[in-house]
C-alpha cells in the first residue's frame, strides 16, 4: 500500500521528453507523432509527474513542437505543469559540426525559438546543457539576466556541469542557479563511487568530478538525473543478472515495480535526486508511478546490496 506521503518534493521525478516528437531528424512531424506524445504526457500525468524536461535539439525541436501541440489543445494543461528546457548545444548543420554554444545571443535566440516551438510566453526552467569553454561567464550572465528581466524564464540550472563551473557562473550571477541535471543510475554510479574511492586505485579510473554532489546538496541546487532507468539493463534488457533479480526481488517484497525500484535508488539518497523518466512508452511510465507517490521504501542494507550487485564486486 502506498505510504502516507510520498517522496521529498525535491526528489519527485520529472518526465523527460526526449523520445516523443517523431525522428532524430528535420522531417516535418506527423499526427501519429502527436498522438504518441498524447499518449506518453497523458501517461505521465496520470502517474503525478507534473515537471516536463526538454531540449531545444531534442528530435531537432520537434518534441517542443509537438508539446506545444498539446498545449495548444488544452488550455488548462499550461498551468498545471512546470516547463524545463535546455539550450547550449549545437547539433551539426550547415554551419559546420556539432558543438556548443553559450554565447549571450544564441542563448536568447534559442529561449525564443523554445518558446514559440512551445506556445508559452514563459519558462520555468531554463538550464544550460552542456559547458561551452569559449564563452566567458559574464557574458553568459548577461543573457540569462536580460532573459529573466523580461520575464521570458523564471529560474535557471545547469545540466552536466562541475561544482567548480557552477560557482564560476553563480559568482557573476544576480540570479541562482537551481538545478543540475546529470547522468545518475545504479549504472552510471561515479557519482557516487567517486566519494568511497579516494585514496584507492581504482579513484584514478573514476571521471566524476569530485565534490560536485556534495556542493549541490550545500548549496540547495537540486539535482536531477538523466538515464534514470538505465536504459532498461536491470529492467529486462538483462533480466538474469545478479542486479536485475535482486531489483525483481525487491520489487515484489515492496509490492512495487522494478522500475521504482531503481527509482527509489536514487531517490534514497540524501541529496533528494529527483530522477527523469525518458521513456515514451506510457505502460512503463506509469510503472514509475509509486516513485511519486511513495517515498523511497528501501532500507540501508539494501540500497548497498543494490549497489554492490550493480558493482559486481565488493566496495573498497
Amino acid at each position: 500500500m502506498p505510504t502516507p506521503s510520498g517522496p521529498h518534493p525535491h526528489s519527485r521525478p520529472l518526465y523527460g521528453c526526449m523520445g516523443i516528437g517523431g525522428a532524430w531528424d528535420p522531417t516535418p512531424y506527423t499526427a501519429a507523432d502527436i498522438a504518441e506524445a498524447e499518449a506518453a504526457v497523458e501517461a505521465a500525468l496520470s502517474a503525478g509527474i507534473t515537471v516536463f524536461d526538454h531540449a531545444d535539439i531534442y528530435r531537432h525541436g520537434k518534441s517542443e513542437a509537438v508539446f506545444g501541440e498539446l498545449l495548444a489543445r488544452d488550455a488548462g494543461l499550461r498551468g498545471r505543469i512546470t516547463l524545463q528546457t535546455k539550450c547550449g548545444i549545437r547539433l551539426p548543420d550547415g554551419d559546420g559540426g556539432g558543438r556548443y554554444d553559450l554565447r549571450g545571443s544564441s542563448i536568447v535566440r534559442r529561449v525564443e525559438e523554445s518558446l514559440t516551438r512551445l506556445r508559452t510566453d514563459v519558462l520555468d526552467v531554463l538550464l544550460l546543457h552542456r559547458p561551452d569553454p569559449l564563452t566567458g561567464p559574464e557574458e553568459i550572465a548577461e543573457a540569462l539576466g536580460s532573459l529573466h528581466a523580461q520575464g521570458l524564464v523564471r529560474r535557471f540550472g545547469v545540466s552536466n556541469m562541475s561544482a567548480a563551473q557552477i560557482e564560476l557562473l553563480q559568482a557573476h550571477l544576480d540570479v541562482p542557479l537551481t538545478v543540475n541535471q546529470l547522468e545518475m543510475s545504479l549504472a552510471a554510479r561515479d557519482w557516487v563511487e567517486s566519494g568511497v574511492l579516494l585514496n584507492t586505485r581504482a579513484a584514478a579510473d573514476n571521471g566524476f568530478p569530485h565534490g560536485t554532489v556534495e556542493y549541490c546538496q550545500g548549496r540547495g541546487v537540486r539535482l536531477q538525473a538523466w538515464g534514470a532507468l538505465a536504459q532498461g539493463r536491470y529492467t529486462g534488457r538483462a533480466p538474469s543478472s545478479p542486479a536485475a533479480r535482486l531489483v525483481s526481488g525487491i520489487a515484489a517484497r515492496r509490492g512495487t515495480t522494478p522500475e521504482t525500484v531503481l527509482l527509489w535508488w536514487l531517490q534514497r539518497h540524501p541529496a533528494r535526486i529527483a530522477p527523469v523518466i525518458g521513456s515514451s512508452r506510457p505502460e512503463r511510465i506509469l510503472r514509475c508511478a509509486d516513485a511519486v507517490r511513495r517515498a523511497p521504501e528501501l532500507t540501508h542494507e539494501e540500497w548497498y546490496e543494490l549497489w554492490t550487485a550493480a558493482r559486481g564486486e565488493p566496495l573498497p
